[in-house]
């Protein structure tokens, strides 16, 4: 069996002197609104505007010399992306990163200004996906997935390092949900550490992947509709190892609308004088439908990222 928890304490070793550590500031208006202690983990203000940065180091940090030289492959609706192309300037290595056709161009250009090289590729992002890591094999390239890797995982899961040392007497966690990476990541740490916490899956209803595949026992394909919280859409590869580790770790999944993740977004614009993206909305959206669950205890919220289009953010607030 996996010993996950172990595989964070090896990434925050690791990538610790390449990572910000994002603070954990108190909301005073998500609190009132409450009735409880809820803490931002403004993870928003990691280097590259998101969380996608710790897996990317963490997988690219573990390689060897020779695989670096043989190169790099990713697949990205954007942030993931953007990460590999920041951890591979640090490390001297021009990663390869497909996206899918119509990606926020914001995004891509971030990408290049950081040396990486864009391919587009397919219509949606598990077209993107398996076309890249299908080329990584035929090439013997490293491909840096963006959720289905233990190293990834572990990268990401250093966030829950942070936040038990940030606010010990943590009693649950809203966490925004695409591939599962993130998730799986702090969940497996805190979990061993503290079984009593509780782990809150958030998802769109417009894109719940994952949700609907912990439901059936498999992966599976949902019918997804447009979202503002574009960083979690897409469709899973069916060997994902986030399956189980959500069926294991995630206590509750809770799905919001476009109209709830929009007010999301401004009230943390409004309240807190932060930009984040929709997925970062998702978890405050869903934190804020289930508040009454949670009177009295002390919360953290995951603002994933800020890497909106400014055209999209207008248009919400």
């Amino acid at each position: 069996m996996i010993n996950l928890h172990e595989k964070v304490i090896e990434a925050d070793s690791r990538i610790s002197s390449f990572v910000r550590e994002t603070p954990a500031d108190l909301s005073v208006h998500l609190s009132a609104v409450g009735n409880a202690n809820v803490y931002l983990k403004a993870e928003h203000l990691q280097h590259t505007g998101s969380f996608k940065l710790r897996g990317a180091l963490n997988k690219m940090l573990s390689l060897s010399l020779a695989q670096l030289e043989r190169g790099v492959i990713a697949a990205s609706n954007g942030n993931h992306g953007i990460a590999v192309a920041y951890a591979g300037k640090q490390i001297g290595v021009v990663p390869k990163i497909y996206m899918r056709n119509g990606v926020s161009e914001l995004k891509a250009g971030m990408i290049r200004s950081l040396g990486g090289e864009i391919v587009f590729f397919g219509d949606n992002p598990l077209d993107a996906e398996v076309e890249a890591r299908r080329v990584a094999e035929e090439t013997g390239q490293t491909f840096v997935s963006p959720y289905n890797d233990l190293d990834v995982i572990a990268g990401q899961g250093t966030i829950g390092v942070e936040l038990i040392r940030q606010i010990p007497n943590l009693d649950a966690v809203f966490i925004a949900v695409g591939g599962g990476g993130l998730i799986s990541g702090i969940a497996g740490y805190l979990k061993a550490i503290r079984p009593g916490i509780q782990i809150v899956g958030c998802w769109p209803q417009n894109s719940a992947v994952l949700c609907e595949s912990i439901k059936a026992g498999r992966i599976i394909e949902v019918n997804e509709q447009p979202t503002l919280s574009d960083s979690t859409d897409g469709a899973l590869e069916e060997s994902s190892i986030t399956l189980d580790f959500a069926r294991e770790f995630v206590d509750d999944f809770v799905l919001v609308t476009e109209e709830e993740i929009g007010d999301a977004m401004r009230i943390i614009a409004e309240h807190e004088r932060w930009i984040v993206e929709g997925a970062a909305g998702v978890a405050v959206a869903c934190y804020l439908q289930t508040r009454a669950e949670f009177e009295g205890k002390t919360i953290a919220i995951i603002l994933c990222g800020r890497n909106i289009a400014y055209k999209k953010l207008r248009s919400i607030l």
